[in-house]
């Protein structure tokens, strides 16, 4: 009886030292992990959002959608304004003199903050119009219609001009100016710094103008940029937040170096001037929108090659 339970005792002291050592075996396997994975994720691009903007001066309000700054635009190496910015003129558009037919350098600017000064459709494209090369862009308007800065900026001239009518020209910080002509109203000051999306005048059909009409123009350093390079007029949005200038964008230029004029003087006729240039009459007439008949007044400038 004593032997059986001393065996018994010894069988339960084994159980338990074994039942002990599993366990702890176990608390040992536990404890080790694996590391952790990493979990990347990207994150959701920002939402637009929209503000109202009011102007302190019209006392228009305007709804504008504001599109965040992606993060890759953070990142662009941006041109400084140019040195020639130093220069201010409130009554000459091309104050600089700067010829970039032959730029050398590029210009990275940013468009990102970019509104839409009308929302219509083209009527008179960028380029040579019958004898003279038209430098901005025209956009159906109907008297008062609101027209809008295109990019925060400054106001650096408003007036009347005999060809432009009543227009505005801003200088924006990106480094680009724009101007806004054919206007029946003004409605901003020189100095005025504004947003983009701030009205500055209202449509008109001022100065050398056949129908109402926005002249928009897009300049750097006075030169004058196709819009077409920067906005889709078909959906009234940017081509490119970005726009990388170089010397392509003014191509255009040495086709206009090419063109000479004859000045009429006393005793010319279409046919003598004809003579001089070698240009046949149709051809002079088709370069200067003019007829056979039309009556040529001394001084006249006459567009011959």
């Amino acid at each position: 009886m004593h032997n059986s339970l001393i065996k018994t005792l010894s069988l339960i002291l084994i159980l338990a030292s074994a039942t002990t050592a599993d366990a702890f075996s176990l608390r040992k396997r536990v404890s080790v992990t694996a590391p952790k994975e990493v979990i990347t994720a990207s994150l959701p691009e920002p939402l637009p959002f929209n503000v109202v903007l009011t102007d302190s001066i019209t006392k228009i309000n305007t709804s504008k959608i504001i599109i965040p700054i992606s993060d890759y635009l953070r990142l662009i190496d941006f041109s400084e304004l140019p040195e020639e910015y130093d220069i201010w003129s409130d009554n000459k558009i091309n104050p600089y003199q700067v010829n970039l037919v032959d730029m050398k350098d590029t210009a990275k600017i940013d468009l990102s903050t970019f509104y839409n000064p009308v929302q219509s459709y083209v009527t008179s494209d960028f380029g040579f119009r019958r004898w003279r090369h038209h430098y901005g862009i025209d956009l159906k308007v109907h008297k008062g219609d609101s027209v809008y800065n295109a990019f925060d900026g400054v106001v650096r001239i408003t007036k009347r001009a005999r060809d432009y009518g009543y227009f505005v020209l801003i200088r924006h910080f990106n480094g680009l100016e724009t101007l806004y002509a054919h206007l029946n109203k003004i409605t901003v000051n020189p100095g005025d710094t504004l947003k983009a999306g701030i009205p500055v005048g209202l449509g008109g059909n001022t100065g050398r103008s056949t129908g109402y009409h926005l002249h928009f123009e897009v300049r750097y350093l006075g030169n004058p940029i196709n819009p077409n390079d920067i906005i889709d007029f078909n959906a009234f949005t940017l081509k490119n937040q970005i726009l990388v200038l170089n010397a392509q964008h003014f191509e255009y230029k040495k086709e206009i170096e090419k063109i000479r004029f004859w000045t009429v003087r006393s005793g010319d006729t279409l046919g003598r001037i004809s003579q001089r240039t070698g240009i046949s009459i149709a051809r002079l007439c088709a370069l200067n929108g003019i007829k056979r008949t039309s009556i040529l007044r001394i001084g006249q400038r006459l567009r011959y090659t």
